[in-house]
């Protein structure tokens, strides 16, 4: 055979696209082929044999019809579009899910469409039961298990991840942001922020903790099957022609009316098992009751096609119904057994896996908490070798430490010697200056008694000095008497001898001419001896002044010295107080009355003195002349004191006290 001849006998195809509520297929059909080889083709493809649920669903014209099965697919009405798109959906609905609802498909699909009909608002939910539908939904939703049944060609629905059990150290807030869980009349009806919708569900999905994913989707189902709009397929009706007014509902249980504005309690209820009979002409349908006697219920619908939907409805629902209460086909009960069967072995599948999650779990916990004290005792070696590490560098920086010690011992020790020389160097010093001190305090006495001394001997020389210049005031006197006699004797002779022969001179007047004469060259030769007397004291006094500065100058530097020493101990402020009251006592030497007049009283004598020894000998006629030789004029109180104190022959201290190199008082 050719192979032309082998392209002409192959049947001729069309594509068709079935969207159902989690997957996409698409089938490749022959054209001979009726509704119902479509349609079980797609339950094999699912899986499905709970079969007389659903249907084949398409779209022309604005109005939803069904695929009929015994119809060839491509006579019928359907869209003319390649693929043609079908919906596979519920197309009659379980009066009680949980008894009807065998295989887990078929509760998954229903799980679906019915969520789908929520959240699309076609079946009103309260708010308080859309949470908790929702929390289901979430406990619900995992990865599909309807794979590997796909023909080639088929897309399944991107796969979503799966929640599971609530865990609050997994399910951050936020994790149910991207998901449709609410109605958007239910959000727009409270004044509530999505994370406040979201704390409300994840309290209910809290609770729902240890449930499997089918059980969920029947508690979802069970809740939502006692809602008023569940089931319900509504058509708009009209009791004549003039208005629609009304609303013919369809559901597992009858057929009702209701008010337009009204689904959820109808006007007029009629249940499968009350009904007789159900026909229509071209737009007018009537319901027959099986009551004779009832009246019959007659409306008519906006088209043909509406009245033969509602029409295939209530066949299909009346079947349905009268099928329930029948006993169970063979198929019916191998099906049950077969669900109670996997139930159980879901069950048991359930509690090995509860049990090995709760296994994995503690063995989890126990790994986590293997590797916390992995993790603790690694830190804890870490730190063993880090201490250990620090323990050597701090026993070398210990033994450095060590070595650094012993050498500052040594050090210290080698300074403790110093300083125990220092210290005998400082006792002996100390000792030394106790013993200077001890001598400048005597020195300070003898100073101290000195001036004590000339304080007196200048009282005794100022009433000397008086009686001096008294005696010589006298002796003065005298003097002058004497030589006015000698003058008159003089020239009382010279008259006499001029008027009178010189008579041969008597014994008497010579004598008393000559004793007057002697006494006359007696007097001068005292007064010549008295001027080479005080010349040559002044000779001796001006050597023994000399004498006396060197000496000073050399106490100058030795006290200098030990007044150094003394202010490094603290103890020159005592020195002043004992100088000042030997300054206060040197201010009471009086000088002689030719200096006070000529101001020569010292300024320097108003300065506290400096510790300096006076020690030095001088007579008060040396004082006197030496303070008026500073004016370089000769003072008449000290040649007065000469010449009326020759015979005594006494020589006294004259006093020099240095403040400064340029301050130099004698007194």
């Amino acid at each position: 055979m050719s192979i032309r001849g082998l392209k002409k006998k192959q049947p001729k195809t069309f594509k068709v696209k079935v969207i159902t509520m989690d997957a996409e297929m698409e089938f490749s059909c022959e054209m001979k082929w009726k509704g119902k080889d479509l349609f079980d083709l797609v339950c094999r493809t699912l899986g499905l044999r709970e079969t007389w649920f659903f249907g084949l669903q398409y779209t022309i014209k604005g109005v939803c019809a069904w695929l009929k099965m015994e119809k060839k697919v491509l006579e019928q009405e359907i869209p003319k579009e390649d693929p043609i798109k079908f919906c596979f959906l519920a197309k009659f609905y379980p009066e009680k899910v949980e008894e009807e609802l065998l295989q887990e498909i078929t509760q998954h699909l229903f799980f679906l469409q019915v969520k789908k009909q929520i959240l699309d608002e076609e079946i009103y939910c309260s708010p308080e039961v859309t949470v908790l539908l929702a929390s289901y939904a979430v406990q619900a939703k995992a990865y599909s298990s309807i794979q590997g049944h796909w023909p080639p060609g088929c897309s399944t629905e991107k796969t979503l991840p799966q929640y599971g059990d609530y865990d609050p150290n997994f399910h951050k807030p936020g994790f149910l942001a991207q998901d449709e869980l609410l109605p958007k009349r239910v959000l727009k009806q409270y004044q509530m922020t999505v994370h406040m919708w979201e704390e409300k569900i994840t309290a209910w999905y809290a609770e729902h903790r240890g449930i499997a994913r089918d059980e969920a989707e029947m508690n979802y189902l069970k809740i939502a099957q006692d809602l008023a709009m569940y089931g319900v397929n509504y058509f708009s009706i009209e009791q004549n022609k003039s208005h629609t007014d009304l609303l013919l509902g369809v559901d597992a249980k009858g057929i009702h009316v209701y008010s337009i504005n009204n689904r959820f309690s109808p006007n007029k209820s009629f249940e499968w098992s009350a009904i007789r009979n159900i026909s229509y002409s071209e737009k007018e349908l009537t319901i027959k009751p099986l009551d004779k006697k009832a009246e019959v219920f007659k409306f008519f619908s906006s088209q043909l096609k509406v009245n033969k939907l509602i029409l295939q409805l209530c066949v299909g629902n009346h079947d349905l119904f009268m099928k329930r209460r029948r006993a169970d086909s063979i198929e019916i009960q191998q099906m049950k057994a077969q669900a109670k069967e996997e139930k159980a072995r879901k069950k048991m599948e359930h509690q090995r896996l509860a049990r090995e999650k709760q296994l994995r779990e503690e063995a989890e916990r126990a790994k986590d908490e293997l590797e916390r004290r992995l993790f603790q005792l690694e830190a804890e070696a870490r730190q063993a070798s880090e201490a250990l590490l620090h323990s050597k560098e701090t026993a070398e920086l210990l033994a450095e430490k060590a070595q650094i010690a012993e050498e500052e011992a040594k050090l210290l020790a080698q300074n403790a010697a110093e300083a125990e020389q220092e210290r005998q160097r400082l006792e002996i010093t100390a000792l030394k200056t106790k013993e200077e001190k001890r001598l400048m305090e005597q020195k300070v006495r003898e100073a101290e008694r000195i001036a004590a001394r000339l304080v007196k001997e200048s009282d005794l020389r100022t009433k000397e000095t008086e009686y001096l210049k008294q005696d010589l005031s006298e002796a003065r006197e005298a003097e002058r008497r004497a030589k006015q006699r000698l003058l008159d004797v003089t020239q009382v002779s010279h008259s006499h001898t001029n008027r009178y022969p010189q008579p041969s001179p008597v014994v008497c007047g010579d004598l008393g001419v000559e004793k007057g004469c002697t006494k006359f060259d007696l007097r001068d030769v005292d007064l010549k001896r008295l001027s080479l007397e005080i010349e040559r004291e002044r000779l001796d006094y001006l050597e023994k002044s000399k004498n006396f500065e060197d000496r000073l100058k050399q106490l100058k530097s030795e006290i200098h010295a030990l007044k150094l020493e003394e202010k490094q101990k603290g103890s020159i402020s005592q020195w002043n107080e004992v100088f000042g009251s030997l300054d206060l006592t040197l201010r009471k030497v009086p000088l002689c009355k030719t200096c006070e007049a000529r101001g020569r009283q010292d300024e320097h004598l108003q300065r506290p003195f400096l510790p300096y020894p006076l020690n030095a000998l001088r007579s008060w006629a040396g004082i006197n002349a030496n303070c008026c030789s500073m004016t370089g004029k000769k003072c008449s109180r000290t040649n007065n004191l000469v010449s009326n104190n020759t015979g005594m022959g006494t020589h006294k201290n004259i006093v020099k006290v240095q403040q400064r190199d340029s301050d130099v008082i004698y007194i």
